[in-house]
């Protein structure tokens, strides 16, 4: 039984959302403040983060559990603009939903972030370097859609300033796909005019 951390000061939809992932199987533990999250993330297998907490930022708290944790983090929250799913995902969120949401496409979500982990953890995964790493990242947050360069080149900018240019992602796209020959999770399909996509070879 997998645990859900869920991270919302809302206090009536944390105990109905509760109810209802525990009603499809799941532990559920909640939290409505970052300290009180903060002491409980490491007993979860994944967590659904708001972003705006009485204490502080969601994001914050992503970015805080990602100095020593993979813990897979889906945000839901009212904050819908583009620049913040941006920074959510840029922050370590492998997933964000908008507010007002439908439980069905939530479950969907967690369900599909906790196989992708599956496949990271439990499959033999090359060595990679750390822009191969993020691009097989958001080819797998985007698993069976294809993504065009620009999209790829967007995500892998640096807010630090390490710039990813054209003929780069060009270098990395091939290593990494040779590398993964050696492996069994999954291989990069492209299309002239689409992009790129992310398909399993199994599925789990």
């Amino acid at each position: 039984m997998k645990t859900i951390l869920i991270v919302e000061d809302d206090l009536t939809l944390n105990k109905n959302l509760a109810f209802a992932l525990e009603t499809q199987g799941f532990s559920v533990i909640t939290a409505h403040t970052i300290s009180e999250a903060y002491e409980l993330y490491q007993q979860a297998d994944i967590a659904v983060l708001d972003v705006m907490l009485p204490d502080g930022s969601g994001l914050d708290l992503c970015r805080k559990i990602r100095e020593n944790s993979r813990l897979p983090v889906i945000f839901l929250t009212s904050c819908d603009d583009e620049r913040d799913i941006i920074d959510g995902l840029d922050c370590g969120g492998d997933d964000y939903i908008a507010k007002p949401f439908r439980f069905n496409e939530l479950l969907s979500r967690i369900r599909a972030v906790l196989r992708r982990c599956v496949t990271a953890t439990e499959k033999k995964l090359p060595e990679l370097t750390a822009i191969e790493q993020k691009l097989l990242e958001y080819l797998m947050l985007n698993k069976e859609q294809f993504v065009t360069r620009e999209q790829i080149l967007a995500y892998l900018w640096d807010s630090k300033g390490c710039f990813v240019n054209d003929n780069t992602l060009s270098v990395n796209i091939s290593r990494l796909r040779e590398k993964l020959k050696e492996s069994d999770i999954g291989q990069i399909i492209t299309k002239r005019g689409m992009g790129y996509k992310w398909t399993e070879q199994t599925s789990l």
